[in-house]
């Protein structure tokens, strides 16, 4: 048991020192930076060693204690700024995925609308060209017993999928990606996802779990990535070096939420085709395929909660 725990202590200081201190290390580094040489001196190297080798010659920095305490404080400033970043990333990724966007602030809720509104317009005008082109392939074949080229088809459809996989309705890509397995779902196979998946996941394989815990991880690191962007975005008032950093950082978080993203929605789906007639024999359903409409529906009316009304 102790070297259980003793081996979960090292685990969690790990974690703590990866997650938190080291990236808030680097964020109070340019904060001190951009504090030290502000904007007229943005790139003196020197004005900063000499400040810093200054700072380091004071008397409460040259005693044991007083190196002590400092260290203290930094480590603590530190895992302040990776708890900062972390709540900033949940709020930006709560964002992005938009699944409450109808319970947002009046402007905010009317802002929505509006991209919701602009995406499903080019979304609609771009699956009537595509199933324009499919009639036209269709009757090709038919004609001449050959088959079109599919360069345009297949760039259609691209482009179809970079506005969204089914017709959108979040404000955000990643929002759509995620709703768009829940569509599928309800129209194939009459699954209702967010009714059927904590039962599902309690039938699911520890190695099914793990892969979904390991992409849904990454989707979280992906919006504390970005909440570090916000972070360092205000210091670009008095440093302009720090704008650079975190205009990458956004761009690179934007990029990992919707990869990550599309990954876990791609897991989401897999697992409840693999594994939905699982959990009917769980629930002594007897089903009529592995995940046909049938079961859908009788998976649905044996977990839908029924509240009994007041005599």
């Amino acid at each position: 048991m102790g070297g259980f725990l003793t081996a979960l202590g090292q685990k969690l200081a790990e974690r703590w020192l990866t997650l938190l201190v080291l990236p808030g290390a680097l964020f109070l580094a340019v904060a001190t930076a951009a504090h030290t040489l502000g904007q007229a001196h943005a790139l003196d190297r020197r004005l900063l060693v000499s400040r810093v080798s200054g700072w380091a010659e004071e008397p409460a920095a040259s005693t044991v204690g007083g190196q002590v305490v400092l260290l203290g404080a930094v480590l603590a400033a530190a895992a302040a700024a990776g708890l900062a970043a972390q709540g900033a990333g949940t709020l930006v990724q709560r964002t992005v995925l938009a699944a409450d966007w109808h319970s947002w602030p009046c402007p905010l809720r009317r802002g929505a609308r509006a991209l919701v509104a602009r995406r499903r317009a080019r979304w609609t005008s771009i699956a009537a060209r595509y199933r324009r082109q499919l009639d036209c392939d269709a009757l090709e074949l038919a004609r001449s017993g050959r088959r079109a080229d599919p360069a345009v088809r297949h760039a259609l459809h691209r482009a179809l999928l970079r506005v969204a996989a089914e017709e959108p309705d979040r404000p955000t890509w990643s929002g759509d990606r995620l709703h768009s397995v829940v569509v599928r779902l309800e129209r194939d196979h009459h699954v209702d996802l967010p009714l059927v998946w904590p039962h599902l996941w309690l039938t699911l394989p520890e190695t099914a779990r793990a892969e979904i815990t390991v992409a849904e991880q990454a989707l979280t690191r992906a919006g504390t990535l970005s909440g570090w962007a916000l972070m360092y975005a205000p210091l670009t008032m008095w440093w302009w070096p720090a704008a650079p950093l975190a205009v990458a950082l956004a761009l690179v978080a934007r990029r990992r939420i919707r990869t990550g993203t599309d990954a876990y929605a791609q897991l989401l789906e897999a697992a409840v085709h693999l594994h939905v007639g699982d959990l009917a024999d769980q629930l002594r359903i007897d089903p009529p395929g592995p995940a046909d409409m049938a079961l859908g529906d009788a998976l649905t009316a044996r977990l839908r909660t029924r509240t009994s009304p007041p005599r």
